[in-house]
């Protein structure tokens, strides 16, 4: 089970193959939009892609963890969290591929 894993580098080469900017222009393309995504959730708002899915920052309040070596009780501060939902579309091509391939 050696999934690739899918970089910045191979989405730049895929806008390049696909739209016919250069290789700079497309990585500077990939860049602006990764961007945009990232200041989007800093400042908490919600991104949805249509056909892809959302992606909302969620707040986590304090509660207390367990150290599982020692069994030890220990604090969980209070965090901000990245979720991601997929879609019903996105969640149907992946069932739909893996049927296909006999998994």
């Amino acid at each position: 089970m050696t999934q690739k894993t899918v970089t910045r580098a191979d989405l730049a080469e895929a806008v390049y193959g696909s739209v016919g900017l250069s290789r700079t222009e497309s990585a500077e393309l990939v860049e602006r939009v990764l961007e945009l995504v990232t200041d989007a959730l800093v400042t908490g708002a919600n991104v949805k892609l249509s056909s892809f899915g959302s992606f909302q920052v969620r707040s986590k309040n304090e509660r207390i963890g367990r150290n599982p070596k020692t069994g030890e009780e220990v604090p969980i501060l209070p965090r901000q969290v990245l979720v991601f939902k997929p879609s019903n579309v996105l969640k149907s091509k992946i069932n739909k591929s893996m049927v296909a391939a006999g998994k």
